[in-house]
């Protein structure tokens, strides 16, 4: 008989175990093997003996942590190669959230799981697309779970940011975008869209475009913000964490225009306590409609959920005659969107 998933892949306090492989993915404890999705810190810790993840990954996780800290043993993956971990076979499959991120398909005695880690279904110019993968267990997030996150074009999001940036041209415009795949990919549809003009960056956000750079994603003229002249930042495109804005290196801009990128921003009250005055409703995770889209492009007859809105998720996956169940791992979804 084929093993169900369930019976060789299970929820842990460090993280989901595949039993037969003997190794965690995206553990949130030190662990002897790790196979990781992405470089956000919420999936990717410091301190596993063995990681298997993408050469992105690795990079970005040495990035972060330092050498030492990454792992013991990195062993890098390209997407699609297979590759035999005791009895399962792991292939690691584009998840389209940032650069390297991945998709883990297990196959085990002719099951199949797919742990798509964080992931969304928008064009992104810094990262390789998503691609579905047929499965019998589709493991998924639910960050914006709820039918009302619909996320526009983020084109037109930036359009509204580059009309702004026309309109009001002797004010400094500050975007606010988490340092690791948020950042870049503005960056980089600016780019797309025409703009050419140099972007300024606050330090947080220098070394991670610096490495991008280094792996082939072309970001253009960027300069630091922290050590230019209030004088040269006028008028200027400034990116930022959102954090910064509003303390002290924030108080030194010349009359910004406050912007964020974030999915929450569809949250007309989380933008106003925010401070923001033009909110951009760009996301790096699937949104309502892209998760249910996503589900039936796997053709799982079970899903399960990682973290988020997992109850309406639940729910509509029992509408589309799917068996579903929430895994409640704690740990997850703790970084900035």
């Amino acid at each position: 008989m084929v093993p169900h998933p369930e019976n060789w892949l299970n929820p842990t306090p460090s993280g989901l175990y595949c039993r037969p492989g003997d190794f965690y993915i995206d553990p949130v404890r030190v662990v002897p093997r790790a196979v990781i999705t992405h470089g956000h810190s919420d999936h990717a810790r410091p301190g596993h003996e063995h990681v298997l993840a993408t050469p992105e990954t690795l990079a970005i996780m040495r990035a972060r942590m330092g050498e030492e800290r990454a792992g013991k043993i990195l062993q890098p993956a390209v997407y699609h190669q297979p590759i035999k971990v005791n009895d399962v076979t792991v292939r690691l499959v584009p998840a389209g959230h940032v650069l390297g991120s991945a998709q883990i398909v297990l196959d085990y005695k002719g099951s199949r799981a797919v742990i798509s880690g964080d992931y969304k279904r928008q064009a992104d110019p810094t990262c390789a697309p998503f691609e579905p993968v047929r499965c019998d267990v589709f493991i998924t997030e639910a960050t914006f779970g709820l039918p009302v996150f619909r996320h526009p074009d983020p084109a037109e999001e930036l359009r509204k940011l580059l009309r702004s940036h026309a309109l009001f041209p002797e004010r400094t415009h500050v975007v606010g975008a988490y340092s690791l795949g948020k950042s870049q990919r503005l960056i980089a549809s600016l780019r797309q869209l025409g703009y050419d003009a140099p972007i300024y960056l606050h330090g947080a956000h220098a070394n991670l475009c610096a490495l991008y750079q280094s792996l082939g994603i072309d970001l253009g003229d960027l300069r630091p913000a922290t050590v230019a002249q209030k004088a040269q930042l006028k008028g200027a495109m400034v990116l930022a964490p959102p954090s910064a804005i509003g303390e002290r290196w924030g108080r030194r801009l010349e009359d910004p225009v406050v912007a964020q990128a974030s999915g929450w921003m569809r949250i007309r009250q989380r933008a106003k306590a925010a401070g923001v005055e033009l909110p951009l409703i760009i996301s790096d995770h699937a949104d309502w409609d892209g998760l249910l889209a996503t589900i039936k492009e796997t053709q799982a007859s079970e899903v399960w959920v990682t973290h988020g809105a997992e109850e309406a998720l639940i729910r509509a996956c029992g509408l589309l005659q799917i068996r579903a169940r929430a895994l409640s791992l704690i740990g997850y979804g703790e970084e900035e969107e």
